[in-house]
């Protein structure tokens, strides 16, 4: 008889259900599925699936489960099993997806998407996960309403540029334009003030965002908007899978000498990450030279402007990554340093 060496529940999280496949890893390290089940994604269902599960375990061998961190709807569940001592792992959609194109899977259903998902489990040694701390959920709350509020100004502002230019514009549906645009800026500045009233409580977060800020162009509402987004870089390991989860990453089709695609990056990723690093990464090309020098190098190689904005938004995404990890501020002077140094070194070569 063969031993159970791990056993997972892989879990693809909806909003409404949650599929979850049950799957073990024997000794001779093959794979098996033994059953696969639907439960409701509320607390009555979260008991009926882990009522479920207990009755397939074997008690001996530890038991994990595994979902995908798939915007919110994971989180209730999640906190619900970490809450009763069970051992979670919350995945990056990103990873998940790419150890997806690595199986036989002609049909992407929610049920293969959780047999893809107790796989990974079974094949990978996961970090269980712990709930962010309250101030980096807040805080993403926060950066995404104000977000919101500030997609709903253009749009007012927009509809109010059109009411004015009208040949006969009707004087109460402007003033009542007005009214609404006052209204959202009154709103924003509130969430701007809670923002900062809300870093200033947390000693910690208050020293990284400090430290964040030190990198030209980002501002408080960046370093927010990254640590809120990433909980405080709960599930981010490297530079790549940071860059990858913002849909930042390069994706390239090659085959042979007929197909050659335009690289382009994924967009398959955080849109709220990819939305805070545009206005940094254009600050950060005017006034430092390290993201200049990127810019001017790929502008001058293919000459496409934007995309090597773009690039500097993933230059300056990692840099808030290293600095978070280093705990060192920003040196804008460094760049300067390191080519006169080297200008250096060469003159005392030719000289010598």
């Amino acid at each position: 008889m063969k031993k159970v060496l791990k056993q997972v529940v892989g879990i693809d999280v909806a909003q409404d259900e949650l599929v979850s496949t049950y799957a073990k890893l024997y000794d001779d390290f093959t794979i098996g599925f033994v059953t696969r089940q639907v439960f409701e994604n509320k607390v009555s269902g979260f008991a009926k699936l882990t009522k479920w599960v207990e009755s397939l375990v074997n008690i001996e061998v530890q038991l994990r489960f595994v979902m995908e961190a798939t915007g919110v709807y994971h989180q209730s569940f999640a906190y619900y099993l970490h809450d009763r001592s069970y051992n979670v792992s919350v995945v990056l959609p990103n990873k998940i997806s790419n150890f997806k194109r690595t199986l036989d899977i002609r049909t992407i259903t929610d049920q293969t998407m959780a047999d893809a998902i107790a796989q990974f489990g079974l094949e990978r040694n996961l970090d269980s996960w712990h709930p962010p701390k309250d101030i980096y959920r807040v805080l993403q709350q926060l950066t995404r309403e104000r977000e919101q509020l500030v997609d709903e100004k253009i749009s007012l502002k927009n509809q109010l540029h059109a009411e004015k230019t009208e040949a006969k514009p009707n004087k109460k549906s402007i003033e009542r334009c007005n009214k609404r645009l006052a209204l959202l800026e009154k709103q924003i500045k509130e969430i701007l003030t809670e923002i900062n009233e809300l870093v200033a409580t947390e000693e910690e977060v208050k020293k990284i965002v400090a430290l964040v800020c030190s990198i030209t162009g980002i501002g408080i509402l960046t370093a927010v908007t990254v640590l809120g987004e990433t909980n405080g870089f709960e599930l981010i390991r490297n530079k790549r899978q940071l860059t990858s989860y913002a849909g930042l990453d390069v994706k390239e089709k090659l085959s042979g000498t007929s197909i050659k695609g335009k690289p382009s990056i994924s967009k398959k990723g955080n849109r709220h990450l990819r939305n805070a690093m545009h206005l940094p990464a254009l600050s950060a090309i005017r006034h430092d030279q390290r993201f200049k020098a990127v810019f001017i190098r790929l502008v001058s190689k293919h000459g496409i402007k934007m995309k090597a904005v773009v690039a500097v938004q993933r230059k300056l995404l990692e840099m808030i990554f290293t600095i978070y990890k280093k705990g060192v501020a920003y040196d804008k002077e460094y760049f300067t340093i390191q080519n006169n140094e080297i200008e250096k070194c060469e003159n005392e070569m030719a000289a010598g």
